[in-house]
C-alpha cells in the first residue's frame, strides 16, 4: 500500500490535472492521500479552536508520510439551538453528516482518513461514516470546555439553564442570572460536563477509534496539540498497517463501549447513537442489552450534571483509561480488541492508574452497583424509554403522581415557570418525537426549570422527545412508539397516575385496557406542521416507522 490510487498511469493524468491546479507537487501526489474532516466553524464554541486541531493533524500526517487534504463537515451547537425550532434539526444532521462525508470520501477515492469532530450529532455522524468507508480512519475531538467558575463553585451550561429555572422562582435576581451568563462558559470546547459530546467523543475513545485522552484533554490546553499530531501519525501507521475501522468496531467493541457508558454516566442520547454506528458496523445492538449490562456494571463517575465534577477533574484523575482499568478489576471488559494504536486495549491502559478515587471511584466503592443509564418499558412504553438514572435523585426512584400534559416544549416551559406544576406531578411532553416534533428536539429548558425551581426531586418528565445530556432529574425519554404513530403517550389525560420504577425497569400508566382503547376511538392525533428540505424529507420517512426502530437506526 504504496502511493494513492491516483499517482501512476496515463488513465489517471486527468485527475492528476486538477491536483496540480491545486499546487500539489509530484511528491505530494506519490504519497497515501489522507482526508481530514474538518468540523471547524465560528458558531459552535465546541469548534471555534478546530482550524488549529486541523493544522496539527495535517504535520503529523506530512510528518509520516502522507499528504493531508481538507474538507468540511457541519455541525450544530444544541445549546444555541435549543427552545426554538432550530432544534428540529440537530438530530437529523447526525445522518446528513454521515451521508455528505461518505459521499466526499468515496467521490474523491481517499486513502485514509482523520476526523475531526466535537459535537452531539457530529461524533456519531462521523463515526457511522468511518464505519460505511471503511478506510484506515483515526478520530481526534476538538477537546471539551474548561468549567466555568461562579459563586466559588465550578459551573457549566447546565448550571446556565438552571438560573434561569431559580431566576424564574425568585430565588435569582438579574444579576445572579448574568453573572452566570459571564462565567458558566469561559472557554471554547464542547459543554464541560458528561453531557452528550463528551459522552460520544470518550465512547470513542473506548471503541478504540481515538487516542488516549480524545475524550478528556480540555480544549485549550496544549496537550491537545500534541494529540492532533499523534492522530495524523498514528493514520499512517494503521494505512500501513491495514487497520480499518470494522477491524476495531466489532461486536465486542461495542459491549466495552456500552459497559463504559453505564460506568461513566453518559448521556442517554448514546442509546440513539451507539445502535446506529453499530448498524453500519453490521452489529445490531438491542436495547435490552443494556438493561443486562448495566445490571453488572458499576456506576464510578458521577460529573456534572449527575455531580459537580468536570472533564478537566476526569483527565486530571487519569481520563478513560483509568477508568477501563477500573472496570477490568471485575472483568466486564473484552481487553484483547484492536484500536488505532496497532495495539489492543490491554496493551494501551496498562500502568494507567486512577489517581483521584473522588473523581473515579474505585470499583468495589461505587456510587450505585448498578449503571449510569436504564431502560425503561410497560404499557406506557411498550417498546422502551430511556433514563440516565445516574442524575436521579434517590427519592425519584420510584415515583407516582398525576400526569400534567402537553403538546409541546413550551407549553411545559409555560407551564413550570408560571408555577402550575407542584410536588408529586408527572409532566408528559408529546409530540416532540423523531416524527411527530418533527426531527425529536433534545429539550434541557424544561429539566432545567424543574431544577432550578427545586422541583428536582418531586416531580417527573416523560416525552416521546429526547432530554440533554446536561439534563439531571427524573428525566424520562425517548417513549416508543411516539404519539404521532399511536402510542400510548397520545392517550395520556391530566390527572392519569403514572408509575414509574427505574430499579424495575417499570413505567406504567395506571388506566384500565378497556379506557386506553376507548381514548384510542376518540382522541385525534394532533399531525404538526413539516418544515422544509432534509427535515421534511426525513419525517416522512419515519413517519410510519417505530420509533423503536429509529433508536436502533434513524431510517
Amino acid at each position: 500500500m504504496n502511493g494513492n490510487f491516483y499517482c501512476e498511469g496515463v488513465d489517471k493524468a486527468p485527475q492528476r490535472s486538477l491536483f496540480h491546479a491545486l499546487g500539489m507537487t509530484k511528491e505530494e501526489m506519490e504519497r497515501p492521500l489522507v482526508g481530514i474532516v474538518s468540523s471547524y466553524n465560528e458558531i459552535v464554541p465546541g469548534h471555534m479552536n478546530i482550524d488549529k486541531i486541523v493544522e496539527a493533524v495535517k504535520l503529523g500526517v506530512a510528518m509520516a508520510g502522507g499528504t493531508p487534504v481538507v474538507f468540511p463537515a457541519i455541525a450544530v451547537c444544541d445549546g444555541i439551538a435549543m427552545g426554538h425550532k432550530g432544534m428540529k434539526y440537530s438530530l437529523v444532521t447526525r445522518d446528513l453528516i454521515a451521508d455528505s462525508t461518505e459521499c466526499m470520501a468515496l467521490a474523491h477515492h481517499f486513502d485514509a482518513l482523520v476526523m475531526i469532530p466535537n459535537c452531539d450529532k457530529n461524533v456519531p455522524g462521523l463515526l457511522m461514516a468511518a464505519a460505511r468507508v471503511n478506510v484506515p480512519t483515526v478520530f481526534v475531538s476538538g477537546g471539551p470546555m474548561l468549567a466555568g467558575h461562579v459563586k466559588g463553585k465550578k459551573t457549566s451550561l447546565s448550571s446556565m439553564f438552571e438560573a434561569v429555572g431559580s431566576y424564574a422562582a425568585g430565588k435569582f435576581t438579574l444579576e445572579d442570572v448574568e453573572e452566570f451568563e459571564n462565567n458558566a462558559c469561559p472557554t471554547c470546547g464542547s459543554c464541560s460536563g458528561m453531557y452528550t459530546a463528551n459522552s460520544m467523543n470518550c465512547l470513542t475513545e473506548v471503541l478504540g477509534m481515538g487516542l488516549r485522552g480524545n475524550g478528556t484533554i480540555p480544549a485549550v490546553y496544549s496537550e491537545r496539540i500534541k494529540l492532533a499530531k499523534q492522530a495524523g501519525m498514528a493514520v499512517m501507521d494503521m494505512y500501513r498497517k491495514n487497520i480499518r475501522p470494522r477491524d476495531i468496531m466489532t461486536a465486542d467493541a461495542f459491549e466495552n463501549a456500552l459497559t463504559a457508558d453505564m460506568a461513566l454516566g453518559c448521556s442517554t442520547n448514546s442509546m440513539l447513537h451507539l445502535p446506529a454506528i453499530a448498524n453500519e458496523c453490521g452489529i445490531k445492538i438491542d436495547l435490552d442489552m443494556v438493561n443486562q449490562i448495566s445490571a453488572r456494571t458499576p456506576n464510578i463517575c458521577h460529573l456534572a450534571p449527575a455531580g459537580h465534577a468536570y472533564m478537566e477533574d476526569l483527565n486530571e484523575a487519569g481520563g478513560i483509561y483509568a477508568v477501563l482499568n477500573e472496570l477490568t478489576k471485575k472483568n466486564l471488559l473484552h481487553t484483547d480488541v484492536m484500536t488505532v494504536t496497532g495495539k489492543t486495549m490491554a496493551e494501551n491502559i496498562k500502568g494507567c492508574i486512577n489517581k483521584n478515587t473522588d473523581i473515579i471511584r474505585p470499583i468495589d466503592q461505587p456510587y450505585s452497583e448498578t449503571g449510569g443509564i436504564a431502560v425503561l418499558k410497560g404499557n406506557l412504553a411498550p417498546n422502551r424509554c430511556v433514563v440516565k438514572r445516574s442524575a436521579v435523585a434517590k427519592e425519584m426512584l420510584v415515583h407516582k403522581g398525576p400526569a400534567k400534559v402537553f403538546n409541546s416544549e413550551e407549553e411545559a416551559i409555560a407551564a413550570i415557570t408560571g408555577g402550575k406544576i407542584v410536588k408529586g406531578d408527572v409532566v408528559v411532553i408529546r409530540y416532540e418525537g423523531p416524527a411527530g416534533g418533527p426531527g425529536m428536539r433534545e429539550m434541557l429548558s424544561p429539566t432545567s426549570a424543574i431544577a432550578g425551581m427545586g422541583l428536582d426531586k418531586d416531580v417527573a418528565l416523560i416525552t416521546d422527545g429526547r432530554f440533554s445530556g446536561a439534563t439531571r432529574g427524573a428525566a424520562i425519554g425517548h417513549v416508543s412508539p411516539e404519539a404521532v404513530n399511536g402510542g400510548t403517550i397520545a392517550y395520556v389525560q391530566d390527572g392519569d397516575i403514572i408509575s414509574i420504577d427505574i430499579p424495575n425497569h417499570s413505567i406504567q400508566l395506571e388506566v384500565s385496557d378497556e379506557e386506553l382503547a376507548e381514548r384510542k376511538k376518540t382522541t385525534k392525533i394532533l399531525v404538526k406542521e413539516n418544515l422544509t428540505g432534509y427535515l421534511k424529507r426525513y419525517s416522512k420517512m419515519v413517519s410510519s416507522a417505530d420509533q423503536g426502530a429509529i433508536i436502533n437506526r434513524m431510517d
